[in-house]
């Protein structure tokens, strides 16, 4: 690790980025099992701030990993480093302003706790996308539960891998139990009344 680095401070802070786009920045962290519906809820939910005017910007987990996290695997190791390095990215969109969706299995607590931690009290919103498993493989939008049940991927989440569930998220929501509109609005309601919208 590089020791000879030194902060650049910008001469324009979040504040004022924030006080333009009018909103105050924060990470929605999705969490969930593949298939629970983070991505759709996610999609949703940047098309309806979009609505409002608000500025916004969704990380998806497949599409990240199209790119900035391309060298990545999905044993444990890389999975703790998928979730770093998109901490770190939510991070520099809330300093930029943004209201920074990321829509990630994101499986381990501690990673989900990192993430927190990077950004100030308060600007971190762990939504559990709490569809039951159930559910969940009954959907298999991309075939991946049947794939795992077959023993073709290994150390998939649910299956044969851990996921810890949330036990302190600001919001929890079941997409088995409320239609997209009505988790969408759940969560814009938690927004407004933290002011963030």
């Amino acid at each position: 690790m590089t020791t000879n680095l030194t902060w650049h401070q910008s001469q324009v802070s979040k504040a004022e980025r924030a006080q333009l786009k009018h909103q105050r920045p924060c990470v929605i962290w999705f969490t969930g099992l593949s298939g629970a519906g983070k991505s759709t809820l996610a999609n949703a939910l940047e098309c309806a701030l979009h609505a409002r005017g608000r500025h916004s910007y969704l990380l998806d987990g497949d599409n990240v990993r199209h790119g900035l996290n391309r060298d990545l695997g999905f044993s444990d190791a890389d999975r703790v480093e998928n979730i770093r390095r998109i901490a770190e990215v939510a991070k520099l969109f809330v300093d930029a302003g943004l209201i920074v969706m990321t829509a990630f299995i994101s499986p381990f607590r501690a990673d989900r706790q990192l993430a927190r931690d990077l950004v100030a009290a308060g600007e971190f919103i762990e939504v559990h996308v709490a569809t039951p498993l159930a559910v969940c493989e009954e959907r298999d939008p991309k075939g991946l539960y049947r794939k795992a049940r077959a023993g073709q991927i290994p150390n998939f989440t649910g299956i044969d891998s851990a996921y810890e569930e949330p036990l302190a998220p600001e919001l929890v929501v079941d997409t088995a139990a409320n239609d997209l509109a009505g988790c969408v609005e759940l969560v814009l309601a938690y927004l407004e009344r933290r002011g963030i919208i």
